[in-house]
């Protein structure tokens, strides 16, 4: 499910949400292969995909059950930041603009913003 949503991501063209954004994400998932991770680059609303490791302005870590949490809409990273199962390093500002990515939850009020 994470691999079709973060290519689903670079697919889908630009992202009004993040047209002010501009930096790097690392995803390195806990519980997995040593090498599975993510590296997404956002440039003002396009978003490209790899699984290149490379240094990142915030490298975002989590088990993989709760990144699948988070791309099902089932969870909230800002609620898995503070409850400390998603860790961040560098710039925690993306990880809450890429954040606007992730589906709401169900049941969930669209955001008017």
């Amino acid at each position: 499910m994470t691999a079709e949503f973060l290519h689903g991501l670079e697919s889908q063209g630009h992202h009004p949400l993040l047209a002010k954004a501009k930096g790097t994400l690392r995803i390195d998932l806990d519980g997995g292969e040593p090498a599975d991770r993510w590296f997404v680059t956002i440039d003002r609303g396009q978003v490209s995909v790899s699984r290149k490791d490379a240094p990142a302005d915030c490298v975002i870590r989590a088990d993989r059950a709760v990144l699948e949490q988070l791309v099902a809409g089932e969870a909230n990273a800002t609620a898995a930041l503070l409850r400390g199962t998603v860790r961040v390093e560098g710039a925690v500002d993306l990880l809450l603009l890429f954040q606007r990515l992730f589906p709401s939850p169900p049941g969930a009020r669209a955001n008017p913003s």
